[in-house]
């Protein structure tokens, strides 16, 4: 079952993005493209241990995000989904604070942003906005919120995954599965790992409306993403994007592609840079112009040094928070060791 018949009143009514909206767009993804590369260099100058790059992602992500409606609907990211946070207004001193390991989650505030904490659990965060969608649908709200959870190829393997949709198809519950289907599943391909070779075929078992969209083209990827939140607004249950895309980096810092994939399969996989192609198309449609490129780029780069020094100006946080955040109801022992500590601390 594909999405586009199924979707095709909801996209009767939607206006075209506007001339400002495509340049905020690609201002979006420069700056996500700026901040992503010097997360990589952070990791390696030893500002923060670990990072998962997206970079060939910048299309998919900040194309989804950005058709989120902040003020009711609620992501639940993984541990790459920086460019969605962006795109969604995160404070990004405070979501980089995790990649810091200042503070597990992130130090923005997920109500606020509407941006969960992020999810290093593979596939963990699908059964969270399962659970958090089907509670929209239990409180009966007039002004249904939908769910968006991020997930890759890799993890479309696991259980949990399809339990969720088979959960979320059965309860009608307003979720939006977004898969990123960048190829590989840390050095295993999509081909060896999802039998069929599409993700967005299984949704078809769950009696779930499907669409594989090109995620490296901003514009189709929001499209997509506004007639899936308005489907699932409307009350008709949960839908699945997979946006083809290409991990052009490696998993994390701390894996070597190289040992998996040899520089010609890279390229060859990867195909126009997401970027430079909506740079192209903004440029011969008159949308934009090379000064206007030109800034946005300078503005990028002087976002990621505003960020970087925010990141650098971040201390320990107190280890007495863990007893009033992370348990609810500490235990016996747990409480007079928070209370020894205190008041050693107290007396440092």
């Amino acid at each position: 079952m594909t999405l586009k018949p199924v979707l095709a009143a909801l996209d009767d009514d939607a206006a075209p993005l506007t001339h400002h909206q495509l340049r905020e767009l690609y201002t979006l993804m420069a700056a996500v493209r700026h901040l992503d590369t010097a997360a990589v260099a952070w990791q390696r100058q030893g500002i923060i241990p670990g990072y998962a790059p997206e970079l060939g992602q910048e299309a998919a992500q900040v194309g989804s995000g950005y058709a989120v409606d902040r003020a009711r609907d609620f992501v639940f990211p993984t541990y790459r989904e920086m460019g969605v946070a962006r795109a969604m207004g995160v404070d990004m001193v405070g979501y980089m604070s995790t990649h810091k390991a200042t503070w597990h989650g992130g130090m923005y505030n997920p109500l606020e942003s509407r941006f969960a904490p992020i999810q290093a659990v593979v596939a963990g965060s699908v059964l969270h906005a399962v659970g958090w969608a089907h509670g929209q649908t239990l409180a009966g709200a007039q002004e249904t919120g939908v769910a968006v959870t991020y997930f890759g190829d890799g993890a479309s393997s696991q259980g949990d995954v399809h339990e969720a949709m088979n959960f979320a198809s059965v309860m009608k519950a307003p979720v939006v599965f977004f898969i990123q289907n960048n190829g590989w599943a840390i050095s295993v391909p999509t081909e060896r790992q999802v039998a069929g070779g599409s993700v967005a075929a299984r949704a078809a078992g769950y009696g779930i409306p499907s669409l594989q969209v090109d995620g490296n083209d901003v514009v189709a990827v929001f499209e997509a993403t506004r007639s899936a939140l308005a489907h699932c607004r409307s009350g008709n249950g949960p839908v699945v994007i997979e946006a083809m895309t290409y991990r052009r980096g490696p998993h994390s810092t701390a894996d070597d592609p190289g040992r998996y994939r040899t520089l010609d399969e890279e390229r060859l996989g990867a195909g126009e840079d997401p970027l430079e192609r909506f740079k192209q198309r903004l440029l011969a449609d008159g949308v934009a112009d090379e000064a206007f490129i030109a800034e946005a780029q300078r503005k990028a780069a002087e976002e990621e040094e505003t960020i970087r020094a925010g990141i650098a100006d971040l201390g320990p946080r107190p280890g007495a928070e863990m007893f009033s955040l992370v348990f609810q109801e500490p235990t016996p022992a747990l409480q007079s060791q928070a209370t020894a500590w205190r008041e050693e601390s107290e007396h440092a």
